[in-house]
C-alpha cells in the first residue's frame, strides 16, 4: 500500500528569522510566504490527522507553530485544524467537555461549528440590512445591474 503525502499549513506567531527557517528547512523542505508567518509542507501519513501529529512532532520544538490546518479540504469539506493549547486552556477545555459528556475534541469540534454558525447569520443579517437601504433609494433592477457590474469588475472577491 502506497502512503500519502498530504499538504499541510503551518501558521506561525511570528515571523522565522532566515537562519530559523534554514534549520526548519533541513528537517523538512517546507516552503514559506513572504513575511515567513506561514509555511507549507508535503507530510507523509496513512491519515492527515497523524501527517499533523509528525509535523508538529518534528518542527515544534524548533518553530513557533501556532496551527496546522490541512491545505485541502477532504471529501466532506472539512479541513483538519490542529492546534497544541497551553495546559491551563486545556484543563479548562477537559474540564468543560467533561461537563458537557464529551470528548474534548467532540466537544470543540461543536463550539467550533456554533461559532460560524453564528458568524454566518451575522454575515447574512448584515447583508440584508445592508441591500434593504439600498432598495429604499433605487430600484430592484438599478440594484442588480451595480451588482452584476461589480461582480465582474472584480472576480477574485472572496466566493462562498
Amino acid at each position: 500500500m502506497t502512503v500519502p503525502h498530504h499538504a499541510l499549513e503551518i501558521t506561525l506567531t511570528r515571523s522565522l528569522t532566515p537562519a530559523e527557517l534554514h534549520t526548519a528547512a533541513g528537517l523538512l523542505p517546507l516552503a514559506a510566504n513572504h513575511d515567513a508567518t506561514r509555511l507549507m509542507a508535503l507530510v507523509r501519513a496513512k491519515t492527515p490527522g497523524r501527517a499533523a501529529h509528525r509535523l508538529r512532532h518534528r518542527l515544534g520544538a524548533h518553530l513557533p507553530v501556532d496551527v496546522i490546518t490541512t491545505h485541502y479540504p477532504d471529501a466532506t469539506g472539512q479541513i483538519l485544524l490542529n492546534v497544541a493549547f497551553p495546559p491551563a486552556v486545556h484543563a479548562a477545555l477537559r474540564n468543560s467537555a467533561g461537563q458537557a459528556r464529551q470528548s474534548p475534541g467532540r466537544f470543540l469540534k461543536q463550539a467550533l461549528e456554533r461559532a460560524l454558525a453564528r458568524h454566518d447569520s451575522a454575515e447574512a443579517d448584515r447583508l440584508d440590512r445592508a441591500v434593504r437601504e439600498l432598495l429604499a433609494h433605487t430600484t430592484s433592477a438599478h440594484l442588480l445591474t451595480a451588482l452584476g457590474r461589480a461582480l465582474s469588475r472584480h472576480p477574485g472577491a472572496p466566493q462562498p
